[in-house]
């Protein structure tokens, strides 16, 4: 199936220069007077190489139709995590370097799809967003409204977002997990 360059996700699956490669990151960039572009880090599923490449928006880029189970996260034990399918009970371990940026919005009993591509496991679809609870921010100030202002948190995952000053440790937060950004408390 052909989608253009601006419609590039984070987890997709995709055929480029007749390799299969999955999505870690896109960043659509407008350098001033230039074409617009997108940027996208690109990690070729045979070799595990991890690249960047700039796709001009109107590029064609063929994606990659991929089985979906939808599993449940367990737990990780050093670089493997592990999740198990809701139907069939199977455990399935993968590894830190095929989920990549998505480890940092995994909690227990999380409901995810894992992709799965001629039997093998290729990556992960993350829900749209997350909660997580903040373990380490400045405190909050009192009288502090929602501003422009923000500091960052440091959320159960490792991952650091950028939150209002009210947000004090040990709330959770909802948390777009296409940006990696607060949108919340929950």
């Amino acid at each position: 199936m052909a989608i253009n360059a601006t419609q590039l996700r984070p987890g997709m699956v995709i055929k480029h220069n007749n390799e299969l490669h999955s999505v870690f990151s896109v960043e659509h960039r407008t350098p001033g007077n230039l074409r617009a572009f997108i940027q996208a880090k690109l990690r070729n599923l045979r070799t595990g190489a991890m690249f960047e490449h700039r796709f001009r928006s109107p590029d064609s880029i063929e994606k990659i139709t991929v089985d979906e189970v939808k599993m449940e996260f367990l737990y990780n034990d050093g670089d493997d995590y592990y999740f198990m399918d809701t139907n069939t009970y199977e455990q399935t371990p993968l590894k830190r370097d095929t989920l990549g940026d998505s480890v940092e919005y995994l909690t227990a009993n999380l409901q995810i799809t894992v992709e799965f591509f001629d039997g093998k496991a290729v990556g992960i679809e993350l829900p749209q967003t997350v909660e997580l609870t903040v373990i380490e921010t400045e405190p909050g100030l009192k009288s502090a409204t929602a501003s422009s202002v923000t500091k960052p948190a440091k959320c159960e995952t490792g991952l650091i977002v950028q939150v209002p000053p009210f947000v004090n440790e040990g709330d959770k937060i909802k948390v777009d997990t296409s940006e990696g950004a607060y949108l919340s408390r929950a």
